[in-house]
């Protein structure tokens, strides 16, 4: 995916329901020389998430000690937990000349930029708001008020696109995955955020 002897680290993020999880995992899994960097959190686990997998799990004293010590290369407070990225854990992957995958909100890839200026962002976006609170309903791991609150902070986020280099509109998964796979071979025009055909579609989802 990169260049020889260069590493490249690629920052997702994507309001709750966009399907990021779903479309990282797919390319992953079609690019397993991809290395995926593994987010710190202090929520508790869902039960079908194992620690060191999906996330690795700490309380909150430990987080902070983590924090404390500059092993975070970002970290932010959603929904009422902390999240964070292993600063050792991504620098050793870009020294082994491996491209790298943060799954991360807007407010990490904001810090992410701020400290390694050569990543490249890309931002999920669902098909429309009514398919965002069609997925957010059908996870059924949620009481409705987190549901609602869920969607009034993804509208928030989708806010915030154009802070990115790349928005990838995950509509058809096979259509996003192939569109994401431009992007990570440095031939994602069509996705860029200065594309004007991609920032009317843009528009039309976000209003």
């Amino acid at each position: 995916m990169s260049d020889a002897g260069k590493g490249k680290l690629f920052v997702f993020a994507a309001p709750s329901g966009a399907g990021k999880t779903t479309l990282v995992h797919a390319v992953v899994t079609r690019h397993p020389e991809l290395r995926f960097s593994i987010s710190y959190t202090t929520r508790t686990p869902r039960r079908n998430e194992a620690n060191g997998v999906d996330y690795l799990f700490v309380d909150e004293q430990e987080f902070m000690r983590l924090r404390d010590e500059g092993e975070m290369l970002e970290y932010a407070s959603v929904f009422d937990h902390y999240y964070a990225t292993s600063r050792s854990q991504v620098e050793k992957h870009l020294a082994e000349d491996r491209d790298v995958i943060l799954e991360i909100d807007w407010q990490g890839a904001r810090q992410v930029r701020e400290s390694m200026p050569g990543a490249v962002t890309i931002f999920i976006l669902p098909p429309s708001i009514d398919e965002l609170e069609r997925r957010l309903r059908d996870r059924r791991t949620d009481a409705p008020e987190v549901i609602a609150r869920r969607l009034r902070d993804a509208l928030s986020d989708m806010s915030h696109w154009h802070e990115f280099d790349y928005v990838i509109i995950n509509d058809d998964l096979d259509q996003a995955v192939a569109d994401l796979e431009a992007v990570l071979a440095d031939e994602g025009d069509a996705s860029a955020t200065s594309n004007p055909a991609l920032r009317r579609a843009v528009t039309r989802i976000t209003g």
